[in-house]
């Protein structure tokens, strides 16, 4: 009998590598059999935990960039403080608190996550997604100096590192050196990897920083540049006037971000040359052929703004190296105005990413369970869901990062705080002057244990942003990037506004009952592979509009699951449940369900498994 290369080749991979899975969709496509049994946890670096103070940043690394400040007497902000509290220094400056908090720098690195992976460990983490790690004058590093450095600020030591960027040529890979951040930073990926925790970083391809190597000798050389190709130049400086007319294309508008040019093929050949390099560098650092040193995957920043045939070649060059590593692409407002997201097909088909971060999850979730006005039904909901698993390739349908929040958008339990809203729409005060900053109270706490549990048996990767399952809360970009809430640390009340309003003061300290509840939903996930694999389907109730009922199922085993999606409680009848012979039993309570009609709390759930 004869079989196809291209058959045997999938054969053979699949022998040699059972880290991944083999699905047919328009192109054959492997997908990362691990992703679907992932639960991720988001860190932003610069704010989850300062392990180092010694590599903390100073000012003159800060004032290079947005918003340019100089101001006396600045210094790295105290960690535990109120969020709106303006320090001596800040407030000498007389400029509003979100311009001053681009000034903030909270010492964040790479020690203070290994030294809190035993955190990471008990909450039941498996997949860990870094922001942008590249050096980098911001707190959020979307603006790269460099591609092949990890931020000096996030290892052991800066002068060094400096030192040997002097030594090298960044247009020319063999010239390259290991940093001590580089260092440090394979070291957490050992560490990651001992605890079976998967490691992706942010690959931000669409746009450069000001201070990116090569932008800066364009700057420098103008046409003379052996890099001018590389960006969009609009207009050269012309050196017989007094002038700088030196203009170029930014992300957004945004000076800051220079876009990388773009060709028919994919972008420009030279930076695409220089950005094979670092895929290697990272994904298998030793440079043995081996790739188990290196980063397990990528997310793709504004992916949705690049040529998609460079993700085309992307693809190929992360796969030849690691099959097993994953693809996962940020693509989620197609017109933001009119609230309108991607159907993320096109890059799901097997040629470009394995999954999206589900930004149509978050939104549904949204819908149901926070919003009032605008809530929706569990059948509407069940609707949206159906949608997605219609769009999307089944294989990447489980693979896709299932969030609630993120770095740009309101934290889920300001979401809470501030139902009826549309997403990423006037989250935060300077957006919205009636954004309620406050803490979540009791009965919008139950709303947010209610949305991890859905997060938990949904198909998809859970995805938490760090500090959720601590407490955190704070509105659209900055607010959702406070620095992390540590049960070892004594934070302040929080009781400034950033325009002065009232408001009542909240105590900021670890929510250990919010934490325990998270940590019992990941483990019931990892204990039950239906939750994780199984097929969905819903099935309507007598109170429908209320009742979110659903199972997942493999032909063989059942689980379901009940949800109340309003803050009332709700008697619910589990005729389905009569065909077991021998019961069942709530994974949550760890009770038995005998009887024919079940009564759920206000948000509450009840995942049924058979005895």
């Amino acid at each position: 009998m004869k079989i196809s290369i291209s058959i045997l080749f999938f054969i053979v991979l699949w022998v040699l590598c059972p880290d991944v899975l083999i699905s047919q969709s328009r192109h054959e496509s492997i997908i990362p059999s691990w992703t679907k049994e992932a639960v991720w946890y988001q860190i932003f670096p610069e704010r989850f935990r300062n392990g180092d103070p010694a590599n903390d940043p100073v000012l003159s690394e800060v004032a290079s960039t947005w918003p340019y400040l100089s101001p006396p007497g600045w210094q790295i902000h105290p960690w535990t403080s109120d969020w709106y509290k303006l320090q001596p220094w800040e407030a000498a400056t007389a400029e509003d608190f979100y311009t001053i908090a681009g000034a903030r720098r909270y010492g964040g690195d790479l020690q203070g996550v290994l030294d809190m992976l035993d955190y990471l460990t008990d909450l039941g983490i498996t997949a860990i997604y870094f922001n942008p790690l590249f050096e980098s004058p911001s707190h959020h590093k979307y603006d790269a100096t460099f591609y092949h450095h990890i931020d000096d600020n996030f290892g052991p030591d800066p002068g060094g590192d400096s030192k040997i960027w002097q030594l090298e040529n960044p247009a020319d890979a063999s010239t390259w050196q290991w940093t001590s951040a580089d260092s440090l930073f394979l070291v957490l990926l050992h560490h990651c990897h001992e605890r079976n925790i998967r490691v992706i970083i942010d690959g931000v391809f669409n746009h450069v920083g000001l201070s990116f190597w090569a932008f800066q000798n364009v700057f420098e050389n103008q046409k003379a540049s052996p890099f001018k190709d590389w960006f969009i130049i609009d207009r050269w400086d012309d050196p017989e006037t007094t002038e700088n007319e030196f203009t170029y294309s930014g992300w957004n508008g945004v000076r800051e971000l220079p876009e990388v040019r773009e060709t028919a093929t994919g972008l420009a050949p030279g930076f695409e040359a220089h950005l094979k390099q670092v895929v290697r560098r990272w994904m298998d650092p030793n440079g043995d052929g081996d790739p188990a040193d290196g980063i397990d995957g990528w997310r793709l920043d504004v992916a949705e703004k690049v040529n998609m045939k460079f993700w085309q070649t992307f693809r190929r060059w992360v796969k030849e190296i690691n099959p097993a590593a994953f693809l996962i692409g940020e693509i989620w407002w197609e017109d933001w105005p009119r609230n309108k997201m991607f159907n993320a097909a096109p890059w799901l088909q097997g040629d470009v990413f394995d999954g999206v971060m589900n930004y149509r999850f978050t939104r549904a979730v949204k819908q149901l369970v926070i919003d009032n006005e605008q809530k929706i039904s569990a059948s509407a909901f069940a609707d949206s869901i159906r949608r997605i698993i219609k769009d999307y390739p089944l294989p990447a349908v489980y693979t896709s990062q299932n969030l609630m929040d993120s770095h740009d958008v309101e934290r889920v339990a300001s979401q809470i705080v501030n139902p009826d809203r549309w997403l990423d729409h006037g989250g935060n005060p300077i957006q919205n002057r009636l954004f309620d900053v406050r803490k979540p109270d009791s009965l919008e706490r139950m709303k947010q244990k209610l949305i991890i549990a859905v997060q938990m048996t949904m198909p998809g990767a859970p995805m938490i942003y760090y500090g959720d399952e601590a407490g955190m809360w704070g509105g659209d970009d900055p607010d959702c990037r406070k620095p992390m809430l540590w049960p070892d640390l004594s934070y302040e009340d929080e009781i400034s506004h950033p325009f002065g309003d009232s408001r009542p003061a909240d105590k900021v300290e670890f929510d250990r009952n919010l934490f325990a509840w998270t940590q019992k939903m990941i483990s019931i996930r990892h204990n039950n592979s239906l939750l994780k694999t199984g097929e969905i389907s819903f099935h309507a109730s007598e109170t429908e509009q209320n009742i979110l009922l659903f199972s997942r199922e493999d032909g063989e085993k059942t689980i379901w699951i009940l949800a109340n999606s309003k803050g009332i409680k709700e008697r619910v009848t589990t005729e389905f449940l009569s065909g077991s012979e021998t019961g069942w039993i709530d994974l949550i309570t760890g009770k038995t369900v005998e009887r024919e009609v079940v009564t759920l709390k206000p948000f509450g759930i009840m995942i049924l498994k058979e005895l």
